[in-house]
């Protein structure tokens, strides 16, 4: 399914998403087609699915214009970590 589709079909609305296609353009992953997964009233359950989402699953509301994902690299830090008895 296209996200045009899914704004069409659930206006104004959460949805929680599989992504089944996308492309990448520097920091930015575009989804090209997605799974619905379910639709979402309340704005404080999509934020807690959002937050334990994992695996290609997204929420996103369908007031965007666009469905992308920006893609973030972690940098940490090395070092050695030691215990003293």
């Amino acid at each position: 399914m296209q996200w045009e589709e899914v704004r069409k079909i659930y206006p104004d609305q959460y949805v929680k998403l599989q992504i089944l296609g996308s492309h990448t353009e520097g920091n930015n992953k575009f989804v090209d087609e997605v799974a619905l997964i379910r639709a979402i009233q309340d704005p404080q359950e999509a934020t807690k699915e959002l937050l334990q989402a994992k695996d290609g699953v997204i929420v996103s509301h369908t007031a965007n214009d666009k469905l992308k994902v920006e893609i973030r690299t972690l940098r940490g830090l090395r070092g050695v970590v030691q215990h003293e008895n």
